[in-house]
């Protein structure tokens, strides 16, 4: 197993001590979650989705939560049993699941969607007018007549 220091870095930067925060924890394990499986997609310049396949789980039985740079989705089925039958195999996973995304500064999701078995996440990066770089004219001064430079002769 490797592992990476990054304290050394800590003294030679300023403001991305929550950056090495998170990539010191991409090197532990996530304890084996890999259900629901997902994919993340840019859609736009400021936009971007996460599908989930939740196949088998309704609007009702989902839900989203955003809070202070995390997104957690939450999916809990509630156990029904069909009167007269049982399984002989069971392959359609019914587990409850618990998936949370890192969201970067000033993400914010704005609309969710069940279709088919796939839950749409949609977000948008919305950087405060404040927060984007702006052109700074440079003013150029007057250009006057060169100046002499006199000097008096020795005798």
């Amino acid at each position: 197993m490797r592992h990476v220091d990054f304290s050394p870095l800590y003294r030679s930067t300023v403001g991305f001590d929550r950056l090495f925060t998170m990539l010191d924890s991409l090197g532990q394990p996530d304890q084996g979650q890999t259900y629901p499986p997902y994919n993340i997609e840019r859609t736009g310049e400021n936009t971007y989705r996460i599908t989930m396949a939740v196949a088998g789980f309704d609007e009702t039985e989902i839900s989203i939560e955003s809070q202070a740079h995390a997104l957690t989705v939450k999916g809990e089925k509630s156990e029904e049993k069909a009167e007269g039958s049982e399984f002989l195999y069971r392959g359609i996973a019914k587990r409850a699941f618990e998936r949370r995304f890192q969201l970067a500064d000033h993400v914010e999701v704005t609309a969710a969607s069940l279709k088919n078995g796939l839950l749409h996440i949609d977000l948008l990066r919305s950087i405060p007018e404040a927060m984007k770089p702006r052109k700074i004219a440079i003013a150029a001064e007057p250009v006057s007549a060169p100046k002499a430079i006199e000097a008096q002769v020795a005798k």
